[in-house]
């Protein structure tokens, strides 16, 4: 996975011709100042170029045709320092095809009392510019974030921060490669979805690769391969068995995963316990130390949730919380202390335990193959969202529900799966008939990482539909808010 400070947001700033070279010659040096400024805040996780002092129409088109096919732009910042009158945004706008935020700022902090004249007012312009380029940004009806403040204070920058996050989830989501080892679980509803469709939205390729090739693969790796992969295993995580030769099988399956998904140039991957033909074992330390590295998973052939798990993993690098594939799998519902408790056979990530994992052996008791090495230990505590992208026929729903994730309330001694226990925003009832209501999947992402703000910047850039569950969603207002998406999508 690329390294999130590679990428760039180009910083383009607007004005005019009309107030001569002295004025423009100011906007350029402060402009500079102000990238160099937001480029050095540890808020910000892509490099912040300023590209220029954008003046006419030529100029405008000029950069906007660099940045579509710039493969390191992710985005664009536009802010206008003095008034840019914006019919000459209008033919390069038409022309952008990656995420674009309209900083709404201004170089200076406060009105100086002594020093305002009519010199200070038209090189200081920013309010009459900004509404200028906002209602042309508006007439367009462009796909765009706006921020508003000083581009010292650091809510702006945390804030600007992950609108960059979401860019980057949408490069990401551009150029995203699924491997299915098999299709998908028998009989399933909410894992299928039209991936032509999926394609031409979010830009996923996903494809079907037989299980017999990963075997084929399984079957190349070598014995020094093996043991170099497992010592890898022992210095990360606890070997709590005697069974090594279900943990050096696990270590074959990664091995031979990743090396498709490499020579595929893919990111993210599904299998199913129902198709694993050739197989000794189900992976699953295999899995899960694939999406510790970045990958994206998803079980049963969803691969929905596989490349929603990789895209927010490159969204978040740098962030220590950690993302997971997740499925609610029971709950609690003791009176006034309810519970969901998060598991899956196998596959949740590492990245959100609370201590060292361990490494055990347990039998399956579902696929009818070995038992098969996985790590066992228990999600931490903090602020998290859950995530579900379902296709509702002809659109697609992103759907987010704030949780809490607690220490367990039990030991679950003989759970032998990994597990997370969270309270649901407001509380469980009413966030398990909300969930189902909007239509969440049994599949989701679990992150501590990526924010709903962040969420739905990304969900924006892709034009999808964004369903957020709070604290303060009541399912009286949620019923009103999906059918007037179901109205307004179907009229688009």
């Amino acid at each position: 996975m690329p390294k999130i400070e590679e990428n760039e947001v180009w910083f383009v700033v607007g004005s005019q011709s009309l107030y001569g070279s002295e004025v423009l010659e100011t906007v350029a040096r402060r402009s500079q100042e102000m990238a160099s400024y937001i480029n050095s805040n540890k808020n910000v996780p892509c490099k912040f170029v300023y590209k220029g002092t954008i003046k006419s129409n030529e100029e405008v088109t000029a950069i906007v045709k660099q940045a579509n096919f710039d493969d390191n732009c992710v985005g664009i910042v536009a802010w206008c320092h003095t008034f840019s009158p914006s019919k000459m945004w209008i033919n390069g706008l038409n022309l952008l095809q990656k995420p674009y935020c309209h900083f709404a700022t201004q170089y200076n902090v406060e009105i100086p009392n002594e020093e305002i004249d009519m010199d200070f007012i038209n090189l200081n312009q920013a309010a009459h510019g900004d509404r200028e380029h906002g209602f042309i940004g508006a007439r367009m009806r462009l796909h765009r974030k706006v921020i508003v403040g000083h581009w010292k204070d650091e809510n702006v920058l945390k804030e600007l921060g992950k609108w960059m996050r979401a860019a980057v989830g949408y490069k990401v989501s551009q150029n995203l490669s699924v491997v299915r080892f098999g299709d998908n679980m028998r009989e399933v509803a909410v894992t299928e979805g039209d991936k032509i469709e999926t394609q031409i939205k979010l830009g996923w390729q996903v494809n079907t690769w037989p299980v017999g090739d990963l075997v084929d693969e399984i079957s190349k790796v070598t014995d020094e391969e093996v043991q170099v992969k497992v010592k890898e295993y022992r210095a990360e995580y606890q070997l709590d068995t005697d069974d090594l030769h279900a943990v050096n099988y696990q270590a074959k399956e990664e091995i031979a995963m990743e090396r498709i998904l490499q020579r595929e140039h893919a990111d993210a991957y599904t299998n199913t316990f129902q198709d694993l033909w050739g197989m000794e074992e189900l992976p699953g330390i295999a899995s899960q130390h694939l999406m510790a590295r970045g990958y994206g998973y998803g079980a049963e052939g969803d691969w929905k949730t596989a490349a929603m798990v990789h895209i927010i993993k490159a969204m978040t690098q740098g962030l220590k919380g950690g993302s997971s594939f997740m499925e609610d799998y029971t709950y609690h519902y003791e009176k006034e202390n309810g519970y969901s408790l998060g598991a899956h056979m196998l596959e949740v990530c590492p990245s959100i335990a609370a201590a060292k994992p361990r490494i055990e052996v347990h039998p399956l008791g579902i696929g009818g193959k070995d038992a098969p090495a996985r790590l066992v230990f228990e999600g931490h505590e903090g602020k998290a969202v859950v995530i579900s992208l379902i296709d509702m026929g002809g659109r697609l729903r992103l759907i987010v529900q704030d949780i809490e994730c607690v220490k367990p309330i039990m030991e679950m001694p003989n759970l032998p799966v990994a597990r997370v226990m969270w309270k649901i925003k407001p509380n469980l009832r009413e966030g398990i008939r909300q969930w189902i209501t909007a239509g969440g999947a049994h599949h989701t992402v679990l992150t501590y990482d990526a924010t709903p703000e962040m969420l739905e910047d990304w969900a924006e850039m892709m034009d999808i539909e964004f369903v957020h569950l709070t604290q303060n969603t009541t399912t009286e207002e949620l019923k009103k808010e999906l059918h007037v998406n179901d109205l307004l999508w179907k009229l688009r």
